[in-house]
């Protein structure tokens, strides 16, 4: 598996989903239940956070606070990092997501091949997976289903509206 073509085209979907999205609406509730496109944007910069302490532990390098967070506020993690950013506007926080995922591509490549593949390389995550399977499943797929939200509530906004 290509994980920088994986990382690139799930990045890609976010791009493309929030071009197509009326700015007017950014900060609407409802995109995924009570949280607006604004907010999922900020629920997918704290994940792409995560990522960055993942390489950033599996490298030796830094402290790792959103994956500690991640870890040990797993059920609380999600609404506690959206509530983290309510001050930000909508670009300060597509902003964030872009430095993050930046991040992550500049890090993706400093792991060693044979690490993707290694079982049990995040404990946390589970013995039977690897890098690769929680990339896939907690960044690419998430992204998508996102993406998928917010299409289909850019559909209804776009209705309501009239357009």
């Amino acid at each position: 598996m290509n994980v920088k073509d994986v990382l690139k085209y799930g990045h890609r979907s976010l791009t493309s989903a929030l071009n197509d999205f009326p700015v007017s609406a950014v900060e609407t509730p409802g995109a995924c239940g009570v949280w607006s496109v604004k907010n999922i944007v900020e629920h997918l910069a704290s994940y792409e956070w995560v990522l960055v302490d993942v390489f950033n532990s599996l490298l030796g390098v830094g402290s790792t606070p959103y994956l500690d967070r991640f870890v040990q506020e797993h059920l609380t993690f999600n609404d506690s990092e959206v509530d983290r950013r309510q001050g930000q506007s909508f670009d300060q926080s597509v902003a964030e997501y872009q430095e993050a995922h930046d991040k992550v591509m500049a890090l993706a490549g400093q792991i060693p091949p044979p690490t993707y593949r290694q079982l049990n390389v995040l404990p946390w995550y589970g013995t039977a997976y690897d890098l690769e399977d929680f990339i896939v499943y907690t960044f690419y797929g998430h992204k998508r289903e996102h993406m998928a939200q917010i299409a289909a509530f850019r559909d209804i906004v776009l209705r309501q509206d009239g357009a």
